[in-house]
């Protein structure tokens, strides 16, 4: 993934992307709830990764949860800051994750895994399980298509999944699918899905 590209393109957009999109209010309801199902009741640090304006980093802190945000861009990150003070938010890339072993409960990937090229998802994934606890929880959410596919994203070049194929790709990374969701498309927005899953003893 070039990283620098997408955070000058998410940078340039930012204040625009925050009023559009900045508040849990934002993200559909059986979302939230799937996330907090897997996540809110984590015994320990839970990454919100790619946490953009930190709205659902802040969510699930009201659940309870430990949570701290990692974005690229900049100006996410001060807006997660301003908005949610008492929540730790710092710049960083999910494919480079200055976390130790094995050390954290749980793992959030809401859509930020979308602009990675079918080549590097694989290694994103392992540094997720690299961080991640035995037994720790992941969910990602995505946008879903009968193959993998790229297309032109409001932002920058976006890719789609297949969820069978996507769940194939977290158990080679030692992952186990616990619960999906999907969301067809309607004509004005795309196919979406979301899964939640388990990490395997190391």
């Amino acid at each position: 993934m070039n990283v620098e590209q997408v955070q000058q393109a998410y940078g340039s957009v930012a204040d625009l992307y925050i009023e559009l999109f900045g508040a849990s209010r934002h993200v559909p309801a059986d979302d939230l709830a799937l996330i907090g199902r897997h996540l809110s009741d984590r015994p320990g640090t839970v990454l919100d990764l790619g946490c953009g304006p930190g709205h659902i980093t802040g969510y699930l802190r009201s659940l309870g949860a430990d949570a701290r945000g990692i974005d690229v861009v900049p100006e996410f990150i001060a807006h997660a800051r301003a908005t949610h003070p008492s929540v730790e938010f710092q710049l960083g890339s999910m494919d480079d994750l200055d976390v130790a072993d094995h050390s954290v409960a749980g793992i959030l990937s809401y859509y930020s895994l979308i602009h990675l090229p079918p080549e590097d998802l694989d290694g994103v994934l392992a540094e997720f399980r690299r961080v991640m606890a035995p037994a720790g929880r992941l969910v990602v959410g995505f946008f879903e298509g009968d193959e993998v596919s790229a297309f032109d994203h409001k932002v920058v070049t976006a890719y789609r999944w297949p969820v069978d194929e996507l769940s194939k790709r977290l158990a080679r990374a030692g992952f186990t699918e616990v619960e999906r969701l999907q969301r067809p498309g309607d004509g004005t927005q795309r196919a979406q899905a979301a899964i939640a899953a388990i990490a395997a003893d190391v």
